[in-house]
């Protein structure tokens, strides 16, 4: 089946959602060769995923995930990611949002991993200011409950994903990527009701909102920085000029957004750059205690003030960017912080 597949992508002609996701079971299974399977991602990626395929391999994927029961909680809840591989160097932005939407009394679940492109990752950074990344379900729906936020780590709860590590590592020893790279946003496995996403291409920006169209209206806002012809981030800041596109209730948002735009001041590239997770941590300090580069203090601000209209506690952006910087900077981003750390010490 997966051969004939391929030759269909080969011959550059679109997949159906049945024949994506019955693609997508292929790729899960141990019975499988390696040789197909790069053979059919190595096609893939030639011809070029659509929206529908998109969806039927993120649809598959949930439906393998490890299901953490956090139904209560879903209908109310999103998540902020980025896709990584931008090679951008930049800071944990999405991290730091999530703290702070969930000092404001948004409920978030982080669906996210260790540092693959990046030398820190999400992971690594909240693991590092005491999160556990090998909580258990029950825990996590504990934190829910206490701390406004959980994490799901995407190793722990997407097992079958074992089963295409080896070609996808083939791949990247040949400098391809694959519908893997995109995938991890979309197969949270607690299923939240909105999603506030970066992308590493500009072309990924309506790909993915409709995408999230495809699984149901999902209420989305997707975002890729444009630093220069060619050179991107994964995220909406106030350096770059920001390609968005909605999906959900957000489906006729649209546009080129920039930091002017909000009143905010536009900054240099270099305040959003990060480190190791040790540089990192102490940038997350720094920036709680008043001292961090402002660009990047804006750039949280901006995302965390889009989280709350994604979550729908705000009428607009505008609206949520000076709450977000008051809990940011006031001093609940950092209770949030010794919150969890006790939580899981406990």
């Amino acid at each position: 089946m997966l051969e004939s597949l391929t030759a269909k992508l080969q011959a550059r002609t679109d997949l159906t959602a049945d024949e994506a996701a019955a693609a997508a079971a292929a790729l899960a299974s141990p019975e499988v060769t390696e040789e197909m399977k790069i053979a059919f991602l190595s096609a893939h990626q030639a011809k070029g995923e659509t929206p529908i395929e998109i969806a039927a391999f993120a649809t598959t994927y949930r439906a393998l995930a490890i299901n953490p029961g956090v139904e209560a909680w879903a209908p109310h809840a999103l998540d902020v990611v980025g896709t990584g591989g931008d090679h951008a160097g930049g800071f944990n932005i999405s991290s730091l949002v999530t703290l702070t939407l969930a000092s404001a009394g948004a409920v978030v679940m982080k669906h996210g991993n260790r540092g693959i492109t990046s030398k820190c990752g999400s992971a690594d950074l909240l693991a590092a200011l005491g999160l556990d990344l090998n909580a258990p379900p029950e825990k996590s729906r504990a934190a829910l409950r206490e701390l406004g936020f959980c994490f799901f780590f995407a190793p722990a709860y997407h097992s079958v994903f074992k089963h295409i590590a080896p070609a996808r590592k083939a791949l990247a020893a040949r400098g391809e990527r694959t519908v893997f790279n995109i995938l991890g946003p979309l197969v949270n496995p607690g299923r939240p009701a909105g999603t506030l996403l970066g992308v590493y291409s500009p072309a990924l920006v309506a790909k993915l909102a409709q995408a999230f169209e495809e699984m149901g209206g999902h209420t989305a806002l997707v975002a890729h920085g444009v630093i220069a012809e060619g050179r991107g981030i994964d995220e909406m800041t106030t350096a770059t000029e920001n390609l968005v596109q909605g999906s959900g209730r957000l489906r006729d948002v649209a546009g080129r957004w920039s930091a002017e735009y909000f009143g905010l001041a536009r900054s240099p590239v270099e305040h959003l750059v990060g480190g190791d997770v040790s540089t990192n941590v102490a940038l997350t300090q720094a920036i709680l205690a008043g001292h961090g580069p402002a660009g990047l203090v804006d750039t949280i601000v901006l995302n965390a003030a889009a989280g709350l209209w994604v979550a729908g506690r705000t009428s607009g952006i505008r609206e949520g960017l000076e709450p977000a910087r008051e809990l940011l900077l006031g001093g609940a981003v950092a209770k949030k912080i010794a919150a969890m750390r006790e939580f899981y010490r406990s």
